[in-house]
């Protein structure tokens, strides 16, 4: 039964170059998940480096109380840490050269200045230089700092999966129709608009285009988020990627390409993507300024210390030391420790971080937008009124006959009645000549009487006068009961809302959050939900494009968004907002867009999670604070400016592995703080 038509005149324009994209995302896929792969393997080829290398360190050694030495030891230490240096190294000197490209120092070229600082000294000293070597310090620096980016990338990995899943919802071949009936199988990169296709049941629809033969239920539950199959027979539009469940059908393909609804999405999708991933983290920003400090008190401890009469070697050794110091170990691990603990405490609560920067985003959250079915409400119709408007129908005559009709639809509102049914335990009667009325309701006879069951714009277009008490009930969606061309009475069904809706609605108001409602059911249904759940505003009957449009326009007026959603048509939007909800019993897509997936599809839970955001937020803070604080100590100290408090490279050592220590607690202690709350 086809009440409320799919309405997709709005996919023109929309569009779909599937081989060329999937391939290119499936690439940038790839390109992450080597990534993490070879942080981890720099990572443990370094681990192994740098047991000799701390063994034969001198300054460990005198640390410790120990000595290894033999003839040429330090060419064999200069060797591993060239090793070292060079390998694990890598990727800090590569990220050097691309943030000074762009001319926006951060942590990568903090590291490589450290690293490579500590690297040519030591390098010196093995060949002639006066000093103590810092290859020890290399190594332990290039370690953790390979740790904290392994941990972060396996903590974010997968938030640009999104791209993939749409991709494969359509197929790589069709049945194209030749000579009236044979088929041939050619690929979908290959159609043509205008070419016939052969879709069989269970396969997906290849593309766009519209029923020319044959009557089908297709399940169009991954594009739209409407979860029962829609029927469709000869005039109706199909999308591609839509799955075909049962009759045959003979489709005329319509857009193709660059103008399917699939790729629109898609295009829509990577575009708000791309926008997004430019957001700086807290950490890159400490590093940019540790970098000009580091490089601006390295130049001043070695410039004052030549103008006041030292050597060269001892002013170069004050240099090397600040500059080495000026980098914490402690900075590399602040912010991965915590993503790894909120992320997997998060996930054990239900909610599932995919974008770290949008999750930390939840602190400033000042707008939230819902989608109305199956995120405030069940996203199941329940009858919630039958009237009569006839002597000769009462209410329960009324319902067996819609019952008896329903029988034969897969449409929501069909399957809300037919529960209904079960519930009174009718008997229905037989019917014959069942058709559907594309758009508008269905008819049959029953009894020989001639029946049909139609919405509010089938009355209207067919000059029915419309009931005058039908207001009263005009938050649901109402269906009529026609007998003989006499509109003999309805009924209202509705979408009830969650109980755990108006709970989540007043913690969120009492964070001073604004909740707005953006769903694509008519106006009345909308108010009702809106009234009862006491939102700020609300938007009705909105296509998947102007939901990405509202976002858009609160985010010029200043707002930080967060979008809830479950279907592929909200994708855009969850890609546009600050922060992207999917509820779990919605689509793969919708999921992979999104940056927070919510497993329960409970409202609540986006109230603990704004509690998460916030607390995962303030144990950042501390950590980088903690990290970076023992510089405010050591950074002068280690100048050598200040009389009788000159820091060794030991001691500094000792500060530095202690401001790792304390970050490390520190996070542990967020693994505490997410499980009472």
């Amino acid at each position: 039964m086809e009440h409320q038509q799919h309405d997709h005149h709005h996919h023109e324009g929309n569009n779909h170059d599937h081989q060329k994209k999937n391939g290119g995302h499936s690439g940038h896929e790839d390109h992450h998940g080597h990534m993490l792969a070879d942080f981890k393997k720099r990572f443990w080829v370094s681990m192994v480096l740098t047991i000799p290398i701390l063994l034969l360190s001198k300054m460990i050694q005198e640390w410790l109380g120990f000595e290894i030495s033999f003839a040429g030891d330090r060419y064999v230490l200069f060797a591993l840490a060239s090793g070292i240096y060079f390998y694990g190294g890598w990727p800090f000197l590569k990220g050097l050269v691309e943030e000074i490209k762009k001319g926006n120092p951060a942590m990568m070229t903090l590291i490589a200045l450290a690293i490579t600082v500590a690297y040519g000294y030591s390098s010196a000293i093995v060949f002639g230089l006066e000093g103590k070597g810092f290859f020890w310090e290399l190594a332990t620096l290039i370690d953790l700092m390979l740790l904290g980016h392994w941990i972060e990338m396996k903590s974010v990995m997968g938030a640009s999966g999104a791209l993939d899943e749409l991709a494969k919802l359509m197929p790589s071949t069709a049945h194209l129709v030749t000579n009236g009936e044979d088929t041939e199988e050619v690929k979908v990169a290959d159609l043509q608009a205008e070419d016939i296709l052969l879709i069989k049941p269970g396969e997906k629809i290849p593309a766009d285009g519209k029923v020319m033969e044959g009557e089908s239920y297709v399940n169009e539950s991954m594009l739209t988020g409407e979860s029962k199959p829609v029927k469709k027979s000869k005039g109706d539009e199909v999308v591609g990627g839509a799955i075909n469940e049962r009759g045959s059908l003979k489709v005329e393909v319509k857009h193709i390409g660059e103008e399917a609804y699939l790729s629109k999405v898609i295009h829509m999708v990577k575009g708000a993507q791309e926008t997004k991933s430019k957001t700086q983290n807290l950490a890159d920003k400490a590093a940019g300024w540790l970098f000009y400090i580091s490089l601006a008190a390295g130049i001043i401890t070695l410039v004052v210390w030549l103008v006041m009469g030292k050597t060269f070697d001892f002013a170069l050794e004050r240099m090397v030391t600040v500059m080495i110091i000026a980098c914490p170990h402690a900075l590399g691990l602040a912010i991965p420790l915590v993503t790894a603990i909120s992320t997997s405490a998060s996930a054990r609560k239900g909610l599932l971080i995919r974008n770290r920067t949008a999750f930390e985003k939840t602190r400033k959250l000042s707008m939230i937008i819902f989608d109305k079915t199956g995120t405030l409400t069940e996203g199941d119709f329940g009858v919630q009124k039958i009237k009569s408007l006839s002597d000769q129908y009462d209410e329960v005559e009324l319902l067996k006959i819609a019952g008896a009709i329903e029988s034969k639809s897969e449409h929501p509102i069909a399957n809300g009645i037919m529960k209904k049914v079960q519930e009174e335990g009718l008997e229905l009667d037989s019917v014959e000549d069942y058709e559907n009325i594309t758009g508008e309701g269905v008819k049959a006879n029953i009894g020989g009487k001639k029946v049909s069951i139609v919405s509010p714009g089938y009355l209207k277009k067919n000059d029915f006068e419309l009931p005058e008490n039908l207001e009263e009930s005009g938050q649901e969606t109402v269906v009529f009961v026609i007998v003989d061309q006499v509109v003999v009475g309805y009924l209202a069904l509705a979408d009830r809302v969650r109980s755990s809706s108006q709970k989540a609605i007043e913690t969120l108001k009492k964070e001073h959050i604004k909740v707005v409602m953006a769903t694509g059911d008519n106006e009345k249904a909308a108010k009702a939900v809106s009234d009862e759940l006491s939102l700020d505003e609300y938007y009705a009957e909105v296509m998947p494009e102007d939901k990405q449009e509202i976002i858009k326009r609160a985010q010029s007026n200043g707002e930080v968004v967060a979008m809830t959603g479950d279907g592929v048509n909200d994708a855009p939007a969850l890609a546009q907002a600050d922060i992207g909800i999917a509820v779990g019993s919605g689509t793969d897509v919708a999921a992979e867009t999104a940056d927070i997936v919510l497993v329960n599809s409970e409202p609540t839970d986006i109230s603990a999670l704004i509690v998460f955001g916030k607390a995962t937020y303030k144990k950042m803070v501390q950590n980088l604070f903690w990290a970076t604080a023992y510089n405010a100590i050591a950074l002068p100290l280690a100048t050598g400016f200040i009389p009788n408090l000159v820091i060794s490279p030991a001691l500094g050592a000792v500060l530095m592995s202690l401001s790792t220590i304390i970050v490390a607690i520190n996070a542990q202690l967020l693994k505490k703080q997410l499980k009472e709350s």
